[in-house]
């Protein structure tokens, strides 16, 4: 069955372009050119995959609400900004609001799809029990079904992105150790810029702590990377 994919983009020329080169990679595509038509769509089914323009005319920030919205009702729905706009506070903004990859207009077309293909291979690393028995990992309070990609801690329910989640299994995996960016980005098998890793890590920290204001268990190891606080295994 092919994958769905849908686009949200205000200029014609490019969502045509966009469209006919995602179907020649044999994707079925959907497109909407305001976040209106795009909200009413989903409101009856959601695509595989939603690539957003931040600007939709003169709705401003409309590819934001579209993926806020769309995060409220999928917290694993894989989705990404595709826009003009290269400011690192919307690229920062956009990744808050649970983008899983942020990238801008001037990537090439095939670059783009390498990009759109690493992140369906995350989500289907994720959907695929591979083992006969499902992989669970426990850390103290932190119970992480890797096949299921569910995340609790404390029996709380964490919503994780495809991206938050790969970059956490990292870290829990070997508590102590210090994960590089580069380690992180091969664990979600992606190319992301410091900014955006950090970025990542700062919203994995804030929906544990909306749970749990002590949570501390992701260490800063400066200059170094990331860790899994060794004492909660």
């Amino acid at each position: 069955m092919k994958r769905k994919i849908a686009i949200i983009e205000d200029e014609p020329a490019i969502r045509a372009n966009y469209c006919d080169a995602l179907t020649k990679y044999g994707y079925e595509v959907v497109d909407f050119d305001n976040r209106f038509d795009a909200l009413a769509h989903f409101e009856n089914t959601l695509p595989d995959l939603v690539i957003i323009d931040v600007g939709l005319g003169d709705d401003i920030e409309g590819g934001f609400e579209i993926c806020r919205q769309l995060r409220v009702k999928s917290p694993s729905l894989p989705m990404i900004f595709l826009t003009a706009r290269d400011s690192e506070l919307d690229q920062i903004l956009g990744l808050k609001l649970g983008a899983d990859d942020y990238l801008t207009k001037d990537i090439t077309l095939p670059h783009m799809m390498a990009r759109i293909v690493a992140l369906f291979r995350r989500v289907e690393a994720m959907q695929s029990s591979v083992q006969k028995h499902e992989e669970q990992l426990s850390r103290g309070q932190l119970e992480v079904n890797v096949d299921r990609m569910i995340v609790t801690w404390n029996t709380h329910l964490i919503d994780l992105t495809v991206t938050e989640f790969w970059m956490l299994h990292a870290l829990i995996k070997h508590p102590g150790h210090v994960k590089n960016r580069t380690q992180l980005m091969d664990a979600a098998n992606t190319v992301l810029d410091d900014n955006t890793i950090t970025s990542h890590i700062k919203r994995i920290r804030k929906k544990f702590t909306s749970i749990d204001s002590s949570f501390d268990s992701i260490q800063t190891a400066y200059g170094m990377g990331y860790r899994w606080k060794p004492d909660d295994t």
